[in-house]
Formats: C-alpha cells, structure tokens, sequence
C-alpha cells in the first residue's frame, strides 16, 4: 500500500498506509516525485498546538468564535498530514479532463504522500510544470504568493530601500522579489547563519544577525540615517516588529507577512512608531477582495509567481535544503522542521 507522512503524536512523525480511491472523471492521479512542508503554520499542529482548536474564524462576522464543540477529532484515528506542495507524474486521468495528459509533469497543493488523486477540471493550482522548470523552484509556489503579497503591500517601488525579516521561504523569495521589482538596496534579518548567507548569495546587499546586532541603528547607518522605504517581516516575531519600526524612514510602510503567535508584551508602540509615522500593513495573499481588487486576486499573485519561478527569475536552490528520501522523512520533519529549523530552510522530500 501507499505511504503519507503524518504526526503520528505531538512532536512525532511516522509513515503510515493509506487505501487509495478510484479516480473520479474530473480527477487525476499522481505519482510523487518531490515534496515539502510548510515550516510555519504548520509546525503547531506538529506540535499540536493548533491555535484554532477552540475558536475558527467565522468569514460572515470576520471575527475569532468559539466553536461549538470544542475541539476537533483526528480523521481516522491518525494525526494531522503533514505536507505542503509536491511535484509529480500524472499516471492516470479521468475521462472529463482535457487539459492533463499521462506522463504531464504537475504541481500541486497536498500533503507529503506517494501518489495525488485530485480534481484536475476546476483546479487554478494544479499546474503543468515546464521542463526547463527545476522542481525546487515548484516547490516554492506557496511560500511565493505570500512573499509577492508582502512585496505589493509593502508599495516596494524602483529605487527603494527595504529590508526583509525572517528568512525561511517567504522572507528568502521576498529579498529576491525585492531586487525584481528595483529595489535599490536590500538588507535582510535572521539570526541563523546559514539563511543569512542563502540570502546573500541570491542577491541581498547586507545581512544582519538580529541577536547580535541593534538591526534598526544598523539599517539607519546603512542608508544614511534615513531609513528604509519598506519593510517585510516574515518571522511573527515581536521584536522584529520593533526593530523594523526603528529601522523605517519616516512614513515608511511595514508589510507585516508572518503569522505571529501572541506577543509577549515587549513590543512597544510609544517608541519609534510614534515620532516615525509608520504605515503597519497586515499582508495576506489567500485573504480575498485583495487590497487591489478587481484589478488582483490570489489568482493573478498566483500566476505572477509561478512565471517568475518557472522563467528563473527567482533562485530557489538554497532555499530547498536539505533534501532526504522519503523514507528519512520521519526523521528529518522532525529534526529540520521543528528541533533545529537553523539546519534548514525549506526541506525538501525525494521519492525518485
């Protein structure tokens, strides 16, 4: 039988068998070639600390409610899947699609398994990957779109200044973004050493060690007291919100990206962000109306990213790292991606 990577306990990954269903008409199935998770939301329900447990966000009254059962089941006796995106062959197809042919290669939306049965009719995210495409760069759509929202929410522009907090996938493509879309200098933030370097070496201008370093009086010496035009924090991290208000021009934009867990208390708002003007945006690529509706939508940040990726506009090599086989994946999910995520930045899972 086919495997999938689940938390088989909180903190504990396993492989465990799953029965596969026929394929509808609309469907195809796919034979996984590479995978990976998402280092940051996902990782609490690893944990399983999933912050949504006792409330749900209700879309009618866009507010946090209780739920009305607290708590929520694990389907079939097992924890949650882990996973993210994959890439694989499509080996068999439904008689309604149209679109895929056996042998396509695909990208798509799913957990870390070895085959895909998914709806390939009214699908905008199953995508034909090019074969000049690498797989790595597949890889990347997901952390993409959230980075291209900061980037557009942000108002980066040719000429300015920016700096990126955080450097797991998202705060990596930003930088890059950042570059593409003119930026004149880019510093970015993290306090692992290896991040810092990637990032560096895809064109960052300046890095910055945030346990180390005062970041804010380091990006005013950088650009001549004046400050950065904008800056992406990617991390959830409080005092990276701090350091980006210290480190913002006067009526610069601050395009907050992370999903941050509840802050502590150390942030301070009397500071900075009073004397500075600061513009505070919460950024979100998957919330629709987009802030530049009709004109976007998740859609077109889609499609933007997968041909910036597919034409090599951004350098995904470093960001995929490490990558292991599917039978280390247990172990490395837990090592890479939850106990010591300073030894990784995206990691990435190979069937082939």
């Amino acid at each position: 039988m086919p495997r999938k990577l689940v938390a088989i306990a909180p903190g504990k990954a396993g492989l465990v068998d799953y029965e596969e269903a026929k394929i509808r008409p609309n469907q195809v199935k796919v034979s996984v070639e590479y995978a990976s998770p998402k280092h940051g939301t996902e990782v609490s329900l690893f944990r399983g600390e999933d912050p949504f447990v006792a409330d749900h966000f209700d879309e009618d009254w866009r507010l946090f409610l209780q739920r009305e059962t607290e708590g929520r089941e694990a389907e079939n006796g097992e924890g949650p899947a882990l996973g993210n995106q994959w890439v694989g062959v499509v080996v068999e197809k439904g008689g309604d699609v149209g679109h895929f042919r056996v042998g396509d290669r695909v990208c798509g939306y799913g957990s870390i398994r070895e085959t895909q049965i998914l709806d390939a009719v009214d699908n905008p995210f199953l995508l034909k990957v090019p074969d000049t495409m690498p797989w790595k760069s597949a890889l990347c759509f997901d952390p993409a779109q959230f980075a291209l929202g900061g980037i557009r929410d942000g108002h980066v522009r040719i000429g300015d200044r920016v700096v990126v907090f955080g450097l797991g996938a998202i705060g990596a493509i930003a930088a890059q973004m950042a570059k593409v879309a003119g930026a004149a200098y880019v510093a970015v933030i993290d306090p692992i050493e290896k991040r810092r370097h990637a990032a560096v070496d895809a064109g960052a201008d300046a890095a910055f060690d945030p346990l180390r370093e005062d970041v804010g009086l380091e990006l005013k010496k950088a650009t001549g007291r004046a400050g950065v035009d904008a800056a992406i924090e990617t991390s959830g991290n409080e005092q990276a919100l701090q350091q980006a208000l210290r480190g913002l021009a006067y009526g610069g934009t601050i395009a907050f990206v992370g999903w941050a867990r509840a802050f502590s208390g150390t942030l301070d708002l009397s500071r900075e962000a009073h004397f500075n003007n600061a513009v505070l945006v919460f950024s979100r690529a998957s919330s629709e109306p987009n802030r530049d509706h009709p004109r976007w939508n998740r859609r077109r940040i889609a499609m933007s990213c997968w041909n910036m990726l597919a034409s090599g506009a951004i350098d995904c090599e470093k960001i995929i790292d490490p990558v292991v086989s599917f039978d280390e994946s247990p172990r490395a999910y837990e090592e890479y991606v939850d106990r010591n995520p300073q030894q990784s930045i995206k990691l990435g899972v190979a069937f082939i």
